[in-house]
Formats: C-alpha cells, sequence, structure tokens
C-alpha cells in the first residue's frame, strides 16, 4: 500500500534540490514506496528499480552504484532523472521503457513499448549447468557446442534467441514472432549483436513459418497469463502489449498449440524448453499422463518445463 505519511510531490520540482547520486536515489526510493509502484520489470524492489533507472539514465555501469554514489549531477542530469522518475510515478512506465534499454546476464537489449520488457527464467536456466555444459550427467545438454539448430518461439525482442546464439556457439537460431513491432524490435537487437547470419527472424504463428525444419531444441517463453489475472494486472503491465500477455481463460491456449505441433520439429532426443508462469496447476489438469519436468531458479519455482519424447497425443 502507498504510504500517504508525505504529501504527493513532483519530482521534476524536488531532484533540482539534490546533489548527488546517492541524493537522488535515496529520494527515488522514498518516492517509489509512497506511490505504491508494482516491481515486475528485471527489478523486484523499489532500490533495486530506482538504481537501474538512475544509472542507465546516466549511461553508467549498472552493477556498481557506489562507485558513482557521491557523483555530484549537472542542472540537465536533475532535469531529465526528475523527469524520468515523474513518469515512472505518474504513468507507472516500466524503468525499462524509460531509459530504452534492460539486461539479462550481462547482455544489453533495446526495450520499448513494442514489445514485453525482457525477462524470462528462461534466460537464468540456459546460463545454468543444466544447458551450459558445465552440469555433468546431470545436465538437460551436456554438450552446447553440439547444438546446431534452435527455434525460440514467440521470441518478442529477441533477447532469448540472442542469448541462445551466446551460450550454443555452433547453433542457428530461427525466431519467430507474430507482431510486426515486436519483430522490428528483434531485429535491431540482433543487428546489435551483428547475429544476423546466425539468427534467423521470421514473422508468423508459432511453426508455421520454419515448414518442416527441425531443431535440437525449442525455446519458447509464449503469452500464458489467464483472463482472471489479464483483468487484475497492475499499470505497469498495461504498458505492455497486450498480445504477448493474454492467452485465454486459462492461459494455455498457446501451450496448448505448442504442445500439439512441437513434436514434429524436434529431431531425436531433443527437448522444449517453456516457461508458463504460475500456470502448473491448469496444465497438469489438462494433461495428466505427460511428464513434465519443472525447473527452478534462484527466483522462481515449477515456472518452466521441459518435455522430451512423451508429448501428449
Amino acid at each position: 500500500m502507498p504510504n500517504s505519511s508525505l504529501p504527493a510531490a513532483d519530482p521534476r520540482a524536488e531532484i533540482a534540490e539534490l546533489s548527488t547520486l546517492r541524493d537522488v536515489l535515496r529520494y527515488a526510493v522514498s518516492a517509489f514506496s509512497a506511490a505504491g509502484l508494482h516491481h515486475g520489470h528485471g527489478a523486484t524492489t523499489a532500490l533495486d528499480e530506482a538504481a537501474f533507472l538512475i544509472l542507465e539514465s546516466l549511461h553508467l555501469p549498472i552493477d556498481d552504484f557506489n562507485a558513482f554514489a557521491d557523483a555530484r549531477l549537472t542542472a540537465r542530469e536533475k532535469a531529465m532523472l526528475g523527469e524520468r522518475l515523474a513518469l515512472r510515478i505518474e504513468k507507472r512506465i516500466p524503468a525499462a521503457y524509460l531509459t530504452g534499454r534492460t539486461y539479462l546476464h550481462g547482455l544489453s537489449f533495446r526495450s520499448d513499448a513494442r514489445a514485453l520488457v525482457p525477462r524470462s527464467f528462461i534466460a537464468d536456466l540456459l546460463f545454468s549447468p543444466l544447458f551450459d555444459g558445465s552440469g555433468g550427467p546431470a545436465a538437460l545438454i551436456a554438450e552446447p557446442e553440439a547444438v546446431t539448430r534452435v527455434l525460440d518461439l514467440c521470441t518478442g525482442g529477441g533477447s532469448l534467441a540472442i542469448i541462445a546464439a551466446h551460450v550454443f556457439p555452433n547453433a542457428i537460431v530461427d525466431a519467430v514472432e507474430l507482431s510486426e513491432a515486436a519483430a522490428s524490435l528483434a531485429a535491431e537487437n540482433i543487428a546489435d549483436y551483428g547475429l544476423e547470419d546466425r539468427v534467423n527472424l521470421y514473422r508468423g504463428d508459432l511453426f508455421a513459418p520454419v515448414g518442416t525444419a527441425k531443431y535440437d531444441l525449442i525455446i519458447t517463453n509464449p503469452p500464458y497469463v489467464d483472463a482472471q489475472t489479464m483483468a487484475m494486472l497492475p499499470e505497469e503491465f498495461r504498458h505492455e502489449p497486450e498480445m504477448a500477455l493474454g492467452s485465454g481463460e486459462d492461459g494455455l491456449d498457446l501451450v496448448r498449440r505448442i504442445l500439439k505441433e512441437a513434436p514434429a520439429h524436434l529431431n531425436r532426443g531433443a527437448g522444449l524448453l517453456c516457461e508458463i508462469g504460475l500456470g502448473r496447476e491448469a496444465l497438469e489438469a489438462a494433461y495428466p499422463t505427460t511428464p513434465f519436468f519443472w525447473l527452478d531458479t534462484e527466483a522462481s519455482e515449477a515456472e518452466v518445463f521441459w518435455l522430451k519424447d512423451r508429448f501428449p497425443r
């Protein structure tokens, strides 16, 4: 709940009274907390999001606030930060859209309202021992160098396709996106990394653009929000494309189609890595005999499944 002990103030004016980055960070955390903002686009706390917004806005490294904490701000910098803090509070615009950039595992991506703010537990998993070659017998993919074809369905701004190209150095990655706007953002991100020769971007509906192609790995972070949750989304999420979030009454419309069509596009021994948020109970109820293997990360529990061989019929 917002803290109403202080009257609402305009960051545009109050920032002018401050001196250092440390001052602005303290002010931003207080203002974010008082406004009751929702933090779900790469940051989980007011402190983390405020630090990111300040550092990225000033084109500073985002992983070490203390190195710049006592630096004094120019009048121009104060005005810019005041405007962005005000928009974050007044319009509930995610910080990644205000800065135009966000990060996953140290990789930088353009971010704007053409696609979801990049965030996925699949990124955490791809950089984990399950896939990065360090996991030994327990790994789901023991030799990343042996992976030669990867498909990223619902690629959005292209972040997972780009990460896959880094994790699997010998792979050609096909990235599929239905939205023309999101695909245009993905193309920019792919070009930023000079991966046009390894990441093929297709516009279309799920598997349709890739024909009969088969893959060593399919990854997908499809729309999976159910209708009830869509009706209750915090304002921050309403700045994102609705088609990239909602997927029918139970959130599984796209997942059902992927499960049905994926086997025809998997090489022998290959698997599907799919993020579905909090839909485990609904998915297992819909497919009671399918052996979904649920994967956890430091920040999630059973929001991503791995499936190979025994797909539902």
